[in-house]
């Protein structure tokens, strides 16, 4: 499976608001300090604002937050909520489209229980397990202060 860009930049913005509690970070910064594009990042965010992920708040001292603590959102719930779609092969819900092996195949069994695993190792993982604020060469990279 690979992750969109879109799912790669939230992980990163959400690693970045965390390692930055618990001020406010605005998109500016993010992209600057993260060098991605700020009308993206500007998508990303109202997307995981709307999945309950960050919060933000307008004006002066505005800027996004997280919505909850960094051990309550796992990898695998902001990898769902920002996929559109999950789906390895083409004969997987969603899509279910048709495929001439469908009445004998194995395949199928091996995929799901591969996607299964895969899931099932990001839920495992928390924002807090990504952003330890005792690891140095991150703090430097993301520009956080401690």
């Amino acid at each position: 499976m690979r992750l969109t860009a879109q799912t790669d930049f939230g992980l990163r913005l959400l690693m970045y608001v965390a390692a930055h509690r618990p001020r406010r970070v605005t998109i500016q910064e993010v992209s600057r300090n993260l060098d991605l594009s700020q009308a993206h990042l500007m998508r990303i965010a109202a997307n995981l604002v709307s999945a309950g992920f960050l919060r933000s708040s307008r004006g002066r001292v505005g800027g996004l937050e997280l919505a909850h603590e960094p051990n309550r959102i796992t990898v695998g719930d902001v990898v769902r909520a920002l996929e559109a779609d999950v789906s390895l092969v083409e004969c997987f819900p969603p899509r279910n489209g048709p495929c001439r092996l469908a009445p004998a195949c194995r395949l199928k069994g091996v995929l799901e229980r591969a996607s299964q695993a895969f899931f099932e190792e990001l839920d495992k993982a928390t924002l807090e397990d990504l952003v330890d604020p005792n690891d140095q060469r991150l703090i430097r990279l993301i520009g956080a202060v401690t």
